[in-house]
């Protein structure tokens, strides 16, 4: 396990950047937009600041969907050939129980009764990404997903294996490949890992959700997972526990580097950032993300490290957006007549 500054408190803080950049080959018209960029404050985590700034300015509004998640949105109707969103935050947060490595052999028998008087349908059905294919019930059969020992163990299991037995490769899919991709190929990112594991768990009836957010990478950490970017992990519901984090990427059960942002049956519900755009051009998506922790409640130090272009980027994002071409020329020949 890392030691953090100050872990004799049982508790850290950690400052959050999170830069996002769209930019478009031709001037847009329009772009509505909604974010997932705000952390959490639940029983092991406490957000005590966030900004978040879009360039065009504009007004941003916000509310909480269902399951406690906090989204922004807004509407930039001028037109720009580039959109930047910049989150900050500063998140508390505490040490959690530890979590053992079994359960009593009747956990099966008292999670059945658990699921059987409370709401967890959303998260025992299949989604959009954690469905169970052929490929997903033969590596269930290939991985020994089956009810057995106590969920817990088998939760456990199910961690390392996928752990072992895929391959993390940065950019190997994309935000909207199906399950199988990964499956198939033996290799994937966080995400994959996540729906992996959420639908494996799903169909031995545990129920399992999606946690979008961030993992702190300490100097002694080697996480698989890359720093720069946002992270992905599941939380599995389990008797006398409640909802309890998996780390499949790194094999790690989820503690207090892991900083949550959102919830949701998988990637579909959670986002980051999520919109449409008017206008016939193509996009560039650029997206960095730096975290920092400390002993006591930092401000937003602008003088921490970030990465190289980070300070070009938002110099530029508070620049004006670019004039079309055909918008100067007008202007031009109004000036000569």
């Amino acid at each position: 396990m890392t030691n953090f500054p100050g872990s004799g408190a049982g508790m850290n803080f950690f400052s959050i950047r999170h830069l996002t950049r769209y930019r478009y080959s031709d001037p847009i018209s329009e772009s509505i937009m909604e974010t997932r960029l705000h952390p959490r404050s639940d029983a092991h985590q406490h957000c005590l600041s966030f900004t978040l700034s879009v360039s065009p300015r504009c007004r941003v509004f916000t509310y909480r969907d269902h399951l406690g998640n906090n989204v922004h949105h807004f509407d930039i109707p001028g037109d720009h050939s580039q959109l930047v969103i910049i989150a900050e935050s500063v998140v508390e947060h505490q040490e959690s129980p530890d979590v053992p490595d079994s359960l009593a052999p009747d956990a099966w028998e008292a999670l059945d009764e658990i699921v059987r008087s409370g709401d967890y349908s959303e998260m025992l059905l299949p989604s959009t990404f954690a469905v169970e294919t052929p490929a997903l019930i033969g590596l269930a059969a290939t991985l020994d997903v089956r009810r057995r020992d106590d969920p817990l163990t088998l939760v456990h299991e199910v961690n390392q294996r996928l752990f072992e037995h895929f391959e993390y490769v940065p950019r190997h899919t994309r935000v909207d490949s199906p399950i199988d991709e990964a499956i198939i190929s033996r290799k994937g990112v966080c995400q994959d890992f996540a729906h992996t594991m959420i639908a494996l768990l799903r169909h031995v009836g545990i129920p399992a959700r999606y946690v979008s957010g961030y993992l702190y990478r300490g100097r002694e950490d080697h996480d698989r997972s890359t720093p720069d970017a946002s992270h992905a992990w599941v939380d599995a519901f389990l008797p006398n526990l409640g909802w309890v984090g998996f780390d499949p990427t790194n094999n790690l059960v989820a503690s207090r580097r892991h900083i949550r942002t959102a919830l949701g049956r998988d990637y579909a519900d959670v986002p980051p950032t999520h919109g449409v755009f008017r206008g016939a051009t193509q996009s560039e998506l650029y997206v960095a993300v730096h975290v920092s922790a400390s002993d006591s409640p930092p401000e937003l130090d602008r003088n921490l490290p970030v990465p190289e272009d980070w300070s070009v980027l938002v110099e530029k994002a508070q620049m004006p957006p670019a004039r079309p071409a055909n918008l100067i020329a007008l202007e031009q020949m109004q000036q000569q007549q």
